[in-house]
């Protein structure tokens, strides 16, 4: 192969590599501007499965007002229902540590945030 050739060639790898690097770098600053963080949350479990709504305590709330939040819970605490009413009593709770769901939204009032249409991520 023509030695220029081989070095215009080099040359465009090594460019092409340092903007996919840039570009990587930029798109984790853009998705962690979406993501949130609590130290603890409670969802309850229902006869039907989990509830779609979270509250939590000791949360950063994200930046900007994306549709969907990617919240990492340190501990979750869900308490399993024995009907789907909350005066059906608690049949157990289940501890779960470093969990992370995905959320439609979130309101806040004093230091709890409650997280709403949330799913498993």
């Amino acid at each position: 192969m023509n030695p220029t050739l081989k070095r215009l060639l080099g040359a465009a790898t090594a460019v092409a590599a340092g903007a996919t690097a840039l570009l990587g770098t930029g798109a984790g600053t853009a998705g962690a501007a979406e993501r949130a963080h609590c130290d603890r949350a409670e969802r309850p479990i229902w006869s039907e499965g989990p509830s779609r709504n979270v509250t939590a305590h000791r949360c950063s709330l994200p930046d900007s007002d994306h549709r969907w939040h990617i919240v990492e819970i340190d501990t979750l605490v869900q308490p399993h229902y024995k009907s789907d009413y909350l005066d059906g009593g608690v049949d157990r709770t289940g501890t779960l540590h470093d969990r992370t769901i995905r959320c439609l939204g979130y309101t806040t009032s004093k230091d709890t945030v409650n997280w709403f249409g949330c799913v498993p991520h």
